[in-house]
């Protein structure tokens, strides 16, 4: 099986130089053509030539993105969100809606409710006294 893994490896790197030859931006490809680049990794691919030269020489080196980690990196790219009471937008919002008739729809159901539960009460009250005299 350890025979086996340098033949991995070189096809590995093989494969990984095709496709990221493949997918640069021709603006960032340097000293060939793309095609060319393409040609001497599929050529020269075998022997580690190709994908070293493309990896080496034919890709433009980025430098590291303003932060250094990934979590710094992420930092910079956070929606920075507003608690509701510091909003000014939201604040707004809670002004503009209409407080009266929602109070008032409120109120009515609420005494709905109410008498709901009295009803209740008191069918319940029947209930037990008549269950009482029953007895």
């Amino acid at each position: 099986m350890l025979r086996y893994l340098p033949f991995l490896l070189v096809l590995a790197l093989w494969i990984y130089s095709f496709i990221d030859c493949l997918n640069t931006p021709e603006e960032e490809v340097r000293g060939l053509p793309k095609v060319v680049w393409v040609i001497v990794i599929l050529l020269f691919g075998e022997v580690l030539v190709g994908p070293i030269a493309w990896l080496v020489a034919g890709k433009v080196g980025r430098g590291p993105t303003r932060g250094v980690t990934p979590s710094e990196w992420h930092s910079d790219r956070r929606p920075q969100y507003v608690a509701p009471d510091d909003n000014p937008e939201f604040l707004n919002s809670l002004k503009a809606e209409p407080a009266p008739s929602k109070n008032v729809k409120d109120e009515a159901l609420l005494k709905d409710w109410e008498a709901d539960l009295r009803r209740r009460e008191e069918e319940l009250r029947r209930r037990e006294a008549g269950e009482e005299s029953e007895s």
